[in-house]
C-alpha cells in the first residue's frame, strides 16, 4: 500500500496507481504521459477513443484541458465541486485525442473525497480518474479487489476507504446542461 506522498512521486514519475474515490476505487496516472494513459486503456480494454475523465482537487488544475469558459456557466459548475458530478468542458486544442478520445469535450471534476483531493494536491494537478476494474467487471470497491483484477500490472495502491457515494459520479455537458449519466 502506497501513502499519498508515495501515490504522488509515482504519478510524477509516469506509473499507473488505483486510489479511493467517492464511490469506487479509480486507476489513475499523469494525463500528461501518453504511455501510461494508453496502459490504463490496455489493463481496462478500453478504446482511446471513449475518452477518460479528469480529477482534481481544484478547479485551477484543469487551466491546460479547457477552453475558455463563461464565468456565469463556471459559476454553475462550481456550486456542485466538489463533489460526485463530472462535466464536459469544451477541451483545449492541446489535449490529444488518445486522452479526450474523439470527442471535442473533456470529462473533469473537483472530487470531494478528502484521499483524492489529498493526491491531487502533493502531485500539483489533475490525474486521469477511470474506474479500477477490466471492462465489463464491476468497478473495484476495495484494495483486495484491484489487486485481484491486475495484480502487477499496476504500480501501487493508495491507502484508503471509499467515499459514501452508491454510484459513479453524474456526468452532464457545460453547454447544453444535459445529464449524460444520472448518480
Amino acid at each position: 500500500m502506497l501513502t499519498v506522498v508515495q501515490g504522488a512521486e509515482y504519478l510524477s514519475a509516469g506509473k499507473i496507481i488505483a486510489y479511493p474515490t467517492e464511490a469506487v476505487f479509480g486507476l489513475g496516472c499523469d494525463p500528461a504521459s501518453e504511455p501510461a494513459v494508453r496502459r490504463i486503456l490496455q489493463l481496462k480494454q478500453r478504446s482511446a477513443e471513449a475518452g477518460l475523465i479528469l480529477v482534481a482537487d481544484c478547479w485551477e488544475r484543469f487551466a491546460p484541458f479547457v477552453q475558455r469558459v463563461d464565468p456565469l456557466q463556471l459559476d454553475q459548475v462550481l456550486a456542485t465541486w466538489p463533489g460526485p458530478v463530472t462535466w464536459l468542458f469544451p477541451r483545449a486544442y492541446s489535449v490529444p485525442d488518445w486522452l479526450a478520445g474523439t470527442h471535442p469535450t473533456i470529462a473533469l471534476r473537483v472530487s470531494a473525497h478528502p484521499t483524492c483531493r489529498a493526491l491531487c494536491a502533493r502531485f500539483a494537478g489533475a490525474i486521469v480518474s477511470t474506474s479500477a476494474n477490466p471492462h465489463g467487471a464491476p468497478p473495484a470497491t476495495s484494495a483486495r479487489q484491484v489487486i485481484s483484477y491486475f495484480a502487477d500490472a499496476i504500480d501501487g495502491v493508495v491507502e484508503g476507504t471509499l467515499g459514501p457515494q452508491q454510484k459513479p459520479s453524474e456526468i452532464r455537458d457545460l453547454q447544453t446542461g444535459r445529464v449524460i449519466r444520472a448518480a
